[in-house]
């Protein structure tokens, strides 16, 4: 059994975006992880390479996580086995989605490549649209959005009440 990280429609969005990306380069093969970071060190990938359009439209707008998640955080000695997984399947790109330890993992396994040098792109894809990562300076989350449309609605009852009054 494992623990289910905050699988959302928006990890399946941004795996949708990767892939078709990803898709336009042929001499590229793309992999996933199943369960996350769980996946890449049971070497639980599977290749998406081939994925026809219609599936990837469905994956767009899929509920919950197509792939799996965990909340497992890779420690520091779990580098090297990843490391293995990427270099026996040819993988120079990682692209790391979810929320701040995952952001936290892929910065700190980016520099765990580079110290040993490795040329494997990391990138942190943010699962959750917060201000609390580090270094973001504006981003509107959940809250914002949610103070922003209230806020635009009283406005509106504002107006129509105020029209209503002077009429």
């Amino acid at each position: 059994m494992h623990n289910q990280g905050g699988p959302t429609q928006v990890i399946n969005a941004s795996c949708y975006g990767i892939i078709k990306e990803a898709k336009k380069h042929d001499d590229m093969k793309i992999y996933a992880a199943r369960y996350g970071v769980k996946g890449i060190l049971s070497e639980n990938i599977i290749e998406v390479t081939d994925v026809d359009n219609d599936s990837l439209e469905i994956l767009r707008f899929s509920p919950s996580a197509a792939f799996g998640s965990c909340r497992h955080k890779l420690k520091d000695d779990e580098f090297e086995k990843v490391l293995e997984v990427f270099i026996k399947h040819d993988i120079g790109y990682f692209l790391y989605i979810g929320g701040n330890d995952s952001m936290d993992t892929a910065n700190r396994f980016s520099r765990y490549v580079a110290k040993n040098g490795y040329d494997i792109k990391v990138i942190g894809i943010p699962k959750t649209i917060d201000n609390d990562l580090l270094n973001t300076h504006f981003c509107p989350g959940y809250g914002s959005a949610a103070k922003y449309i209230a806020t635009s609605i009283r406005e509106m009852d504002f107006d129509a009440n105020v029209y209503e009054k002077i009429s």
